[in-house]
């Protein structure tokens, strides 16, 4: 890699970190960047994968304060996050590459369409559950962010655009705290995968690139500092708008 390749990658890296915190879908990003550098792809997903972990972790730490009150519902969905981002992670080494990517883009309308109806699913999924339901989203929404997990821990682009789809519908919560708990979630998946990939290989043959995981890494950090100071202004509103703006051009990515 050359000098003018790792400023590539680490640019790349401080965007996917922002996009993250603000929306989701920031290795669509990263991810062709590697691939256009001439990476192989499994290894530019799990590098990716890796080197993003910590973005993630700073994008959560900036939306502390949305996150208060919120630790019994993150312990109850993080566990489904920690299970699905295992399996998600055991797919993607042991399936042919590749395996997903005809539904990954189904998966985002499918997101945007949740997205945009929201509000409307919201008031009327929450006027038919209980407390507790109302608190944490009931078991329907743990087994969607355990199928978030799952795609998280095989690919990860747009995960964040699924999650905050199923949190918005599923929670009776203002969209910012929404966002706080997908970043945790989202930090969750991808420390999972990471584990099970470094796991791999320190006793497989998995090949991981530690020069970009540690460029992607940095940019991500502070793209995720930044990303959490802007992404708390936005209006709920807007923050909609730029979900939707968001998994339209990884739709276009993707199909491209």
């Amino acid at each position: 890699m050359n000098v003018l390749d790792a400023l590539a990658v680490f640019a790349a890296g401080v965007a996917a970190g922002g996009i993250n915190t603000i929306v989701g879908s920031g290795s669509l990003i990263t991810f062709p960047t590697m691939l256009a550098l001439g990476y192989v792809p499994v290894v530019a997903n799990v590098s990716n994968n890796i080197g993003l972990v910590m973005g993630s972790v700073t994008g959560a730490y900036g939306y502390r304060e949305e996150l208060k009150g919120q630790r019994e519902r993150l312990v109850r969905l993080g566990s489904a996050s920690l299970v699905g981002a295992l399996v998600g992670a055991v797919l993607l080494l042991g399936l042919p590459a590749g395996a997903f990517q005809v539904i990954v883009p189904v998966l985002i309308v499918i997101a945007l369409v949740l997205v945009v109806v929201q509000p409307r699913l919201q008031a009327w999924t929450l006027s038919r559950r209980d407390g507790e339901g109302r608190a944490h989203g009931g078991p329907w929404l743990w087994t969607g962010v355990l199928l978030a997990g799952v795609y998280g821990g095989y690919f990860g682009a747009a995960q964040g655009i699924v999650l905050i789809a199923l949190l918005g519908i599923a929670l009776d919560d203002d969209l910012q705290r929404v966002n706080a708990a997908k970043n945790v979630l989202s930090a969750v998946v991808n420390g999972s995968a990471a584990i099970v990939f470094i796991g791999m290989w320190l006793f497989a043959d998995t090949r991981i690139d530690w020069l970009a995981v540690l460029l992607i890494a940095a940019g991500s950090i502070l793209g995720g500092l930044v990303g959490a100071r802007v992404g708390r202004r936005i209006p709920p509103l807007v923050l909609r708008g730029v979900i939707v703006a968001v998994g339209l051009v990884a739709i276009a990515n993707l199909l491209l």
